[in-house]
């Protein structure tokens, strides 16, 4: 039995369905409108998609035709004339354009299912390029993460993509031509008259009968779409719920594959937890999960009652066309091209209709596609160029800064005000939450400040290019992004690179021994992932690898944010001074919870609650007993000593 807490949440996840199934679908003016748009975008992205789904889709729909008509005219022939001269001919026709059309196929196919394939990543693309182009303010926020997230479970989840439109415009497409070539070779099925001689079957010939017929086929094959799309659109709405039972599945199911959680699963037993998930037959797609009950229930219905309207449209169109022939109107080979030509455009005309609802069912989630790449960015880009100059000719300047994140009312940096000149190699310390991070956030200006104004040579940061202006600065922050490819792409950050200049800079950065220890050198991947002779790195050498990125990027400000957690105080205290040696006239500053790897600094910003109460070198402030440095320096000082 079920416990309590299992009928909570089923009643909860039944609540929530309810509400989800009072959505209106949107207009067909809105649905045209979202699937044109959704054409369009991949039509930018890869125009040859577009072209050869459109080819192989009309190429693919018509041929079938080609060969029900001849194969009709060979059998009406072996029935009746059996003409040796005209059946040679018609075999011929036919065996050579059946190699014809079978060597178009194979050369279409190929370059069909190449672009085919190219569909998933094409979507991914079109959304890594709106977050790529997107302010960091919005990449930042919660909100924006949660709508990602949504539409990427939509998508490998529940299959509403934004490339299903593709599949939606090949099948109407494939449709519509349908449409015409079976309409070409069935027209004559109602207008061929049977003979006077067949009695009471003339009344075949009677138009009211012939408009009775085509009601009945138009109304059959409109109804068994129309209950596949009463099904589908079940599923549309509890899209939601598909979305949670996928991630828990994706977590729960795979927990055990997962490399870096392999310690804690087995000092835990954290397998318990997983048998727990998948044990639950209440689940959003277990045995008496709401998908189950769909399936036993409405949704088993309507596929039931679609099933059966297309056995009654092959019996109706079998004896309507049986009964002509019988009567006299045809001979054989056209029972074989009206029976395959109708029942292919039945089945066409149904897939149209079915395609149709389809599409209006899954026009919301377009809508929602679009309505995640039409986020628009606020933050001013600039016009202004700037000008590469020396190291030592550029300065920075806060002038009362105050900074607050988006929707929140907590100042996290106050009346900051300070300058720094070129050259100069800082230090910003302070403790956990302080505002050290947010500070080097709005200097390499991922937000802009909520009060106040940083000056770059006397000019608001705000009026130069943007893309200019982050050109000089390197940064390693404390979560830095090291990708699978070789060591030598990481370090350089591009495909093709100096190699020389890598190898100088890791050596520079204290990877030189392990470089050597390498047998592909720069060209060894960092990870198996990509390739079997790929290698796993420590965390320390992880971050001399990010260290050697930001001397390869040769920008006027180096900033190195906590980058040196993974190393030992020593090994840290090395890379420091080192550092202080390489970046020569550089402006670089550094933000470090070790208070002795900042000791050559020039000056130090000691900050606190999101204010700089303190800066000076490292033997004015330790000397004011009084002051935050002096308390922070010797709060890590007696675990040193022993005191």
């Amino acid at each position: 039995m079920p416990d309590k807490n299992s009928k909570d949440k089923n009643g909860k996840m039944k609540e929530k369905l309810s509400k989800e199934k009072n959505k209106e679908l949107l207009s067909w003016k809105e649905t045209w409108k979202y699937s044109l748009r959704a054409l369009k975008l991949f039509y930018r992205y890869r125009p040859g998609l577009l072209w050869i789904h459109t080819f192989y889709t009309v190429y693919t729909a018509l041929t079938p035709f080609v060969n029900i008509f001849l194969s009709a005219r060979i059998i009406e022939e072996l029935s009746g004339g059996r003409d040796p001269h005209r059946l040679t001919l018609l075999v011929l026709l036919t065996l050579g354009l059946a190699a014809l059309l079978s060597l178009i196929t194979s050369l279409t196919r190929r370059h069909f299912r190449v672009e085919d394939q190219y569909l998933y990543w094409l979507e991914r693309t079109i959304r890594a390029d709106k977050i790529l182009n997107m302010d960091y303010a919005l990449v930042d926020d919660t909100k924006i993460h949660e709508k990602l997230d949504t539409l990427e479970q939509y998508s490998s989840g529940a299959g509403r993509s934004l490339r299903r439109v593709i599949w939606f415009y090949d099948m109407i497409l494939s449709g519509v031509v349908s449409l015409f070539g079976g309409f070409s070779l069935s027209v004559s099925l109602f207008t061929s008259r049977v003979p006077e001689s067949a009695g009471g079957l003339t009344a075949l010939n009677n138009p009211l009968f012939v408009v009775l017929i085509v009601g009945l086929l138009i109304a059959v094959t409109y109804l068994a779409p129309f209950f596949v799309v009463k099904a589908d659109a079940v599923w549309a709405k509890s899209a939601g719920s598909q979305n949670l039972g996928n991630r828990l599945f994706s977590f729960y199911g795979y927990l055990g594959h997962r490399s870096h959680k392999a310690e804690d699963v087995r000092l835990y037993r954290q397998e318990a937890l997983c048998g727990k998930y998948n044990k639950d037959k209440e689940g959003t797609f277990h045995s008496r999960g709401y998908y189950a009950m769909q399936t036993r229930g409405p949704v088993g219905i309507y596929y039931a009652v679609a099933s059966v309207f297309s056995v009654i449209f092959t019996g109706v169109i079998y004896l309507f066309v049986c009964s002509k022939a019988w009567a006299g109107a045809f001979g054989l080979g056209m029972v074989t091209q009206y029976i395959s030509t109708t029942s292919r455009l039945s089945g066409k005309v149904s897939s149209l209709f079915q395609v149709l609802g389809q599409a209006r069912n899954h026009a919301t989630f377009l809508k929602l596609n679009f309505d995640f790449l039409d986020i628009e960015n606020t933050m001013a880009q600039g016009s202004r160029h700037l000008e590469r100059l020396h190291d030592t000719e550029y300065t920075i300047e806060f002038q009362d800064v105050s900074f607050r994140y988006p929707g929140s009312e907590q100042y996290v940096l106050r009346h900051i005000s300070m300058k720094f000149h070129a050259g100069q190699k800082i230090a910003v310390v302070g403790q956990n939450g302080s505002g050290k991070t947010t500070f080097i956030k709005l200097l390499c200006r991922l937000y802009d400040p909520t009060e106040g104004v940083i000056l770059l040579n006397g000019v608001d940061i705000r009026e130069y290019d943007y893309q200019e202006y982050l050109s000089i600065f390197s940064v390693v922050f404390q979560d830095f992004c090291l990708t699978n490819f070789t060591l030598g792409q990481n370090v350089a950050a591009k495909e093709e690179y100096d190699r020389a200049h890598v190898e100088d800079c890791l050596e520079k950065a204290g990877f030189e021994e392990r470089l050597r220890s390498l047998p592909l050198g720069t060209d060894t991947y960092l990870s198996k992932d990509l390739s079997d002779e790929g290698v796993d790195m420590s965390g320390g050498e992880k971050q001399k690898i990010a260290l050697a990125r930001t001397l390869y990027k040769d920008a006027p400000f180096i900033i190195l944010d906590e980058p040196t957690a993974a190393l030992d105080p020593i090994a840290e205290a090395e890379i420091y001074s080192r550092f202080n040696e390489l970046v020569e006239n550089k402006t670089a500053i550094y933000i470090s919870h070790r208070l002795s790897s900042c000791r050559f600094c020039d000056n130090i910003l000691v900050f606190h609650k999101g204010s700089v109460v303190q800066q000076g070198s490292h033997d004015s402030l330790v000397q004011d007993s009084d002051g935050k440095y002096h308390e922070l320096w010797f709060a890590q000082a007696q675990y040193y000593t022993g005191s």
